[in-house]
């Protein structure tokens, strides 16, 4: 698959996968837990609540075949060698998850003896340092995280003991956290191949207070009519995360390339030397004159000065024009363009009294921009009173806890060319 500049991000997954899919999605349960020995692998992509959609059109164009789309959750079908590709290349998804295995718990018995009962032995050596390093519940029996993650922790380390023919287990070697998710009773163990979340590039060297994080900047922007080539203007652009997101996407720099993750020690799981080649392949495919129009605005300066240092790290600070300037004297003497902006929301109380004329003058500016489209993501509840305009249409995104929406005012499109 390519992506907006017609270039390979990186290589999409091979024919074998997808023949297999249909098989492999029908037998998930016992099936998924003998991955390792299969070479077939159900791999989990976290999101924001809300933006499940385009994780999926990322994971469907890197040649993955989805399994299934939950609340906050993308599943897909893959092999061990996939796991580099995935972190290296998906924008959109908060981390990689490998599924061990699924099984129904209503018990905290029946929560050890699953888990006692998938082969963790294929997954980990011996001196592994495993633990559950997260536990959600959803609609079922077992509610309270720390006696699953007690109860599971157990359960690993008898599977692995027996396995291993050990009464002691050192764990001194490479980091496997896992997570387990219940959902009406169903328990899914997986493993975090990723570590740190995606979000977080490698790039950031000086932040600003709440920035909008990377995924949900690159997200917003696939939620979008913009492509390479045509011009984008973030007005409220904080540490500049929105036009690095874009620069980035323009240029084809995959959003992995400068950070390391926990699977690349897994060599009971990833081939040798496939994260070298992934990491070959996207640098091979990084298109360093790309053309763009990319520009980032703030009334602070400091933020500014920040935004510029974040940029710098990505290596796309010569496809941003960064400048202070408070968004009354927003002006651009060119049709067709796109404002795509994170304003503030007003959630400490003295600045709330602000919001009315800040977005009110966001509105004013628009409507200076002839034929322009607007993409605005804010959990002010007034946004589209005080712009003066009803939005073409918003979606609901979970920033985190928060809820916001993104507001589409969707101008004509440019001619033909």
């Amino acid at each position: 698959m390519t992506n907006i500049s017609g270039k390979m991000l990186c290589s999409p997954a091979s024919n074998r996968l997808r023949e297999g899919a249909k098989a492999s999605s029908e037998n998930r349960g016992q099936d998924i837990s003998a991955g390792a020995q299969k070479n077939s692998l159900v791999l989990a992509a976290p999101c924001h609540f809300g933006l499940e959609a385009v994780v999926k059109r990322e994971v469907q164009n890197l040649g993955f075949s989805v399994s299934s789309v939950e609340d906050g959750r993308v599943s897909f079908l893959a092999r061990p060698e996939d796991i580099p590709r995935a972190n290296i290349c998906l924008r959109t998804a908060e981390r990689i998850l490998l599924v061990v295995g699924e099984f129904e718990a209503r018990t905290f018995d029946e929560l050890f003896e699953g888990i006692r009962a998938l082969p963790l032995e294929d997954y980990l050596p011996k001196n592994a340092r495993f633990w559950v390093a997260k536990a959600s519940s959803v609609k079922s029996a077992l509610f309270s995280p720390s006696d699953i993650q007690r109860i599971a922790k157990k359960a690993m380390a008898e599977r692995l003991g027996k396995a291993y023919g050990l009464s002691w287990l050192p764990e001194d070697g490479p980091a496997y956290p896992f997570r387990i998710q219940l959902r009406k009773d169903v328990v899914t163990l997986a493993l975090d191949t990723t570590g740190d979340a995606l979000h977080k590039r490698g790039y950031r060297v000086s932040p600003v207070i709440a920035p909008i994080s990377e995924t949900l900047a690159a997200s917003l922007l696939l939620l979008t009519p913009w492509r390479r080539g045509r011009i984008l203007v973030d007005p409220f652009c904080g540490s500049g995360t929105i036009p690095i997101e874009a620069a980035m996407l323009a240029a084809n720099v995959a959003p992995g390339l400068k950070r390391s993750f926990l699977s690349e020690k897994w060599e009971s799981v990833v081939p040798t030397g496939v994260f070298a080649r992934v990491r070959e392949e996207a640098n091979a495919a990084i298109l360093p004159d790309a053309e763009s129009d990319i520009q980032g605005y703030d009334i602070d300066e400091r933020a500014v000065r920040f935004a510029r240092d974040n940029a710098k790290a990505a290596g796309v600070l010569g496809a941003i024009h960064f400048q202070r300037r408070d968004v009354r004297d927003l002006a651009h003497p060119k049709k067709y363009g796109f404002l795509l902006t994170n304003p503030p929301y007003g959630e400490r109380i003295e600045e709330q009294k602000n919001l009315p004329e800040l977005y009110a003058a966001l509105g004013d500016a628009y409507r200076r921009l002839d034929s322009w489209s607007m993409y605005i993501i804010t959990s002010y509840a007034d946004a589209e009173k005080s712009i003066g305009g009803k939005a073409t249409k918003n979606r609901k995104i979970y920033n985190g806890m928060l809820k916001t929406y993104f507001y589409e005012y969707q101008g004509p499109k440019p001619p033909k060319r």
